[in-house]
């Protein structure tokens, strides 16, 4: 907390050579928050309180005696009104992994999260998920394959997309973007290895590698998880020890561009084209578009107006 003010002592002491500033910059991260809870003799501690009833119909009781407490504001954890969860509680329930992961997931990293039983239980869900994912593709042989197909290129695009993804984010400390991409992945590779398409070659060694990936990704929120994971996938060593993935530049372009199109200001369709296709491309594929044909009704439209990458507009 005053690393700056004892840099700046020291080396007025001599034992720093010219060392005032130790930091480049300062990152002010949010505060962990709790709803409050208040009886007759005082504020009441998480662990004492039972809630039942959702939204305006929310109310809580004393565990000791059913009494009715009120429900306070959402403050700050502190001991003073006694809004705050045994850290030691946690990890016996959940694990240390589900309470990293559900911090870092919740909220930007400048902004209070709100700590909730509902949001941990769901933190705490995602990783058992994870863990029976990476235990059913474990148990596939690893195929040998030469090629992929069209569904199997897919998966490794977004396989390799969360890898840049995921990487910039955390550079960036947005830690809760990070998190949410590898939901997607996860999703995504469920629903592969899941679609009846679980005997394909090709499909197997992408959801594998995905796989293999996802245990890397993970390592730096969940390390527990990524290297139980990590060994359950048939690897030596220990995750911790292997380099970070290295997305492929030539996976993470997209071949397609899907835009919106406006009529006459407000959202009617959406064009899929080309990365590359032409402002004429784009407008010839807008205007076939049979919900866009229903609107002009035969007629020509006044203009159409094409925003690179961004949007369509027609005027009719």
């Amino acid at each position: 907390l005053y690393s700056r003010f004892f840099a700046r002592a020291m080396t007025i002491t001599g034992h720093l050579n010219e060392v005032r500033e130790p930091f480049e910059g300062l990152f002010t991260q949010g505060m962990v928050v709790h709803e409050t809870y208040k009886g007759p003799d005082g504020w009441v501690t998480p662990a004492e309180v039972r809630v039942e009833g959702e939204g305006d119909a929310r109310k809580a009781f004393l565990i000791g005696d059913d009494s009715e407490i009120t429900i306070g504001s959402i403050e700050k954890m502190s001991k003073s009104k006694k809004n705050v969860v045994d850290p030691d509680d946690i990890i016996a329930s959940y694990g240390a992994d589900t309470a990293r992961w559900f911090m870092l997931s919740d909220s930007p990293p400048d902004r209070d999260v709100i700590w909730t039983e509902a949001g941990v239980e769901g933190a705490h869900r995602f990783v058992q998920r994870i863990w029976r994912l990476i235990n059913s593709v474990a148990e596939v042989p690893k195929p040998d394959v030469s090629e992929a197909d069209e569904a199997a290129l897919e998966l490794t695009k977004d396989t390799h997309k969360t890898i840049k993804f995921v990487g910039e984010n955390i550079e960036a400390l947005g830690f809760n973007r990070a998190v949410a991409s590898i939901y997607t992945l996860v999703n995504r590779v469920q629903a592969a290895w899941n679609d009846g398409n679980v005997q394909d070659a090709g499909l197997q060694h992408a959801c594998r590698q995905a796989c293999d990936i996802l245990a890397r990704l993970i390592a730096p929120m969940m390390p527990h998880l990524a290297e139980e994971c990590w060994q359950a996938l048939g690897n030596s060593g220990m995750v911790a020890e292997q380099p970070w993935p290295q997305f492929d530049p030539a996976l993470v372009v997209d071949d397609t561009l899907t835009l919106p199109v406006q009529v006459n200001g407000k959202k009617r369709a959406d064009v899929t084209v080309g990365a590359e296709a032409s402002q004429e491309d784009i407008i010839a594929a807008t205007l076939a578009l049979d919900v866009i044909k229903g609107y002009l009704d035969g007629k020509e439209p006044k203009k159409v107006i094409v925003v690179p990458k961004r949007i369509v507009n027609i005027v009719v």
